[in-house]
């Protein structure tokens, strides 16, 4: 196995250092705007997007008050994303990360102006898609969400322990294909609670619109951002 060099090492602290600062700002920015923010992380096909749009029909559904949803989308390339949280209803910009493979916080800063949310609103950012690089950089979220699919496997909370630890809250997806998949439920949550004992675990199915008002809840909910970065 090759050794990083110190040059290397070097590099990645101040790049972080920088980061931080800027999601210190973030966090200051969105605390004072009482916007409720949430970073998705979670691979390519994890159903990110498919879970906003879910979430933006469950929250118009709900009698209460609406709640207004605006998503800020991360991908190296295309608005595809954007485009359908816009046609789901949802306020959304897209940020191209190029050959990056997540999003920073001087990014979320220029994008959450563009938005501009209302006071009181719900900002979710769809990180880019993979569950390494995004777990690493702070956002200035008041919390991480790790999104996961039945589909890809139940033991990656031991495969991602860094994404896993630092959730405030899971979300696995797809469960309507359960009973197709060689997915272990049971095995899987006690991989999720080997490495984060208190993180909620919300089961929900986009697609056929199940498990969506714990989720929903749980998320208009979140309005205290953490002191220090997960």
């Amino acid at each position: 196995m090759a050794l990083r060099s110190t040059v290397e090492l070097q590099l990645e602290a101040r790049i972080l250092a920088k980061n931080d600062r800027a999601a210190t700002a973030n966090r200051e920015l969105f605390q004072s705007r009482q916007w409720r923010v949430l970073n998705l992380l979670g691979s390519p096909g994890a159903g990110k997007t498919a879970l906003l749009e879910a979430t933006l029909k469950a929250l118009g559904d709900r009698p209460e008050p609406p709640i207004q949803l605006y998503v800020i989308e991360g991908d190296q390339a295309t608005d595809n994303d954007a485009r359908r949280i816009q046609a789901a209803g949802g306020h959304a910009v897209q940020v191209g990360t190029g050959q990056g493979c997540h999003l920073e916080a001087a990014a979320i800063a220029q994008a959450a102006e563009l938005l501009n949310p209302p006071h009181g609103s719900l900002l979710v950012i769809e990180n880019v898609g993979n569950l390494v690089c995004p777990a690493l950089f702070d956002l200035g979220e008041a919390a991480k969400v790790v999104v996961i699919s039945t589909t890809e496997g139940d033991d990656k909370p031991l495969k991602y322990p860094h994404a896993f630890r630092a959730a405030h809250a899971i979300v696995l997806t797809k469960t309507d294909l359960l009973p197709y998949v060689p997915f272990d439920r049971d095995r899987f949550l006690d991989c999720v609670r080997r490495i984060n004992p208190t993180a909620p675990v919300f089961e929900v199915s986009a697609l056929m619109g199940l498990g969506l008002g714990d989720w929903c809840a749980w998320a208009t909910a979140t309005t205290a951002a953490p002191t220090d970065a997960s």
